[in-house]
């Protein structure tokens, strides 16, 4: 027999309950999640996994560097139709109605959206976001020891 108490022995029992944000914590930092564990990049899988966390916890979807529905970096897939958002005016053109295009020079570094009508890019929040997040995914693709801080 057991000289503690009955709280004190079931809380002793019984598993931690946690929810899901502390089971979430309590991944290393190298943590694949399985849904990428077969990816040949290990940086990618690992991007990907702590970006799908933290989008959890907060961070906007338009900031990762990572496409959780292409399982690549930004930046390669950025140009797919899927990454036109009409509504908040991510890849779009408002004045002409149409997609725009992406440009992504992976040697200079550069991005460039351009409208195929008007032959502009809009000079707005959603552009600027993509420019910037495609610019971060170049980054840490092509730096092993590039910290993600968005």
């Amino acid at each position: 027999m057991s000289t503690q108490p009955h709280s004190q022995l079931s809380q002793a029992v019984l598993p931690l309950r946690r929810n899901r944000r502390d089971r979430l914590a309590l991944h290393p930092a190298d943590h694949v999640d399985a849904r990428y564990a077969d990816l040949a990049d290990r940086r990618l899988a690992i991007t990907l996994s702590t970006e799908d966390r933290d989008e959890e916890n907060g961070l906007d979807p338009m900031e990762r560097t990572t496409c959780r529905t292409h399982r690549r970096w930004l930046h390669q897939c950025v140009s797919s139709p899927l990454h036109v958002i009409i509504v908040t005016g991510h890849r779009w053109c408002r004045d002409c109605e149409c997609a725009l295009t992406v440009a992504v020079d992976q040697l200079a570094g550069d991005v460039s959206l351009n409208c195929p009508r008007c032959h502009r890019a809009p000079d707005n929040r959603a552009t600027r976001q993509v420019i910037r997040a495609v610019r971060a995914s170049l980054a840490a693709a092509a730096d092993p020891g590039f910290q993600m801080s968005m």
